[in-house]
């Protein structure tokens, strides 16, 4: 079963790598806006 486990995993990675030189690579997610807390000039 190890083999076949080795034989999947390697299939994988080359369809990743087909798909990828093809439609270019994933798109990385956007990072997340972090809050950056402002004082008020008060009145």
């Amino acid at each position: 079963m190890e083999y076949l486990d080795k034989a999947l995993e390697k299939l994988k990675e080359w369809a990743r790598k087909l798909v990828e030189s093809l439609l270019g690579p994933e798109p990385e997610p956007e990072a997340e806006l972090i809050p950056i807390p402002v004082d008020r000039a008060r009145r």
